[in-house]
C-alpha cells in the first residue's frame, strides 16, 4: 500500500536518507526507531506529501505520488491521517469542531459530520467534551483528540509522529492500548515514530531500525 523506493533526502546540504526503501502492507504495524536525525520524522513527511524526495519515489496504493523532487499528488489526496508530535490542535475550535475539520472542508453534510463525530469521540471516551476548548483538556484528552481527528475521514493509512512523548508512563501505555485497540477495530496501516521500545512492544508493531544515516531497504 505504501512504498518508498530509493529514496535519498538531504537537509541542509546533509543527507538524512541514503538510497533507503520500505513497504507497508494494508492493515500492518510499522514503527520507525531511532535517535533524533536519524530520518523518522522525514519519513512521514515524505509519505504524507509535506516532501518530495531528492531522488526516488512514493507511491500509495500503486499510484506514483512523489518522485525526484517532485510531490505528484498533493497532502490533501492521500488518503492519510497523520498525528503531529505537537498535536497542533487548533486552539480556537472546540473538540468537535477540530475533529470535524476533514468532514468540513470535504462537503460531508452536517447531520452526518455530527453522527461521525459522535461515533469517534465515544470510541475514545470523549463524547462529553464536544464544546470544551483544547486549553482546557489534560493531555491524555488533548492526545485523544488528536488521534480521533486523524481517523475521522477513515484512512487507510496513518501517521504517528511520537504521539505519547510528552506524557508520563502510565498515560503513555494507557494511549499505546488505545491506539493498538483503534487500528485493530478500524483496520488502518500505521506508521509510528517512537524512540520508546516499550511503545513497539506493546503495539506489536514490524520495527524498522534507522541509524544517523540510513540506507538500505525495509520490508
Amino acid at each position: 500500500m505504501i512504498e518508498l523506493s530509493g529514496v535519498n533526502q538531504a537537509h541542509a546540504g546533509k543527507p538524512v536518507l541514503q538510497d533507503f526503501s520500505l513497504q507497508v502492507s494494508p492493515r500492518e504495524r510499522v514503527a520507525l526507531f531511532g535517535v533524533s536525525g536519524s530520518g523518522k520524522t522525514t519519513i512521514l513527511r515524505l509519505i504524507a506529501g509535506f516532501l518530495a524526495p531528492d531522488r526516488g519515489s512514493v507511491s500509495l496504493a500503486g499510484q506514483l505520488a512523489s518522485r525526484d523532487g517532485k510531490v505528484l499528488l498533493p497532502p490533501e489526496r492521500r488518503g492519510l491521517g497523520f498525528v503531529f508530535q505537537d498535536l497542533a490542535l487548533w486552539p480556537h475550535l472546540s473538540v468537535f469542531e477540530n475533529v470535524e475539520f476533514a468532514l468540513k472542508v470535504n462537503g460531508v453534510a452536517l447531520p452526518e459530520r455530527r453522527d461521525r463525530v459522535s461515533q469517534m469521540l465515544s470510541l475514545v471516551e470523549l463524547e462529553a467534551f464536544p464544546g470544551t476548548y483544547p486549553a482546557r483538556l489534560s493531555g491524555g484528552e488533548q492526545q485523544r483528540v488528536a488521534i480521533v481527528r486523524a481517523l475521522i475521514a477513515q484512512p487507510q493509512a496513518v501517521l504517528m509522529d511520537e504521539p505519547l512523548s510528552n506524557l508520563d508512563d502510565e498515560l503513555r501505555v494507557s494511549l499505546c492500548r488505545r491506539i493498538l485497540d483503534l487500528q485493530t477495530r478500524l483496520g488502518f496501516a500505521l506508521v509510528y515514530v517512537t524512540h520508546h521500545r516499550d511503545e513497539i512492544r506493546m503495539l506489536d508493531a514490524r520495527v524498522v531500525p534507522l541509524g544517523k544515516l540510513h540506507a538500505g531497504k525495509a520490508n
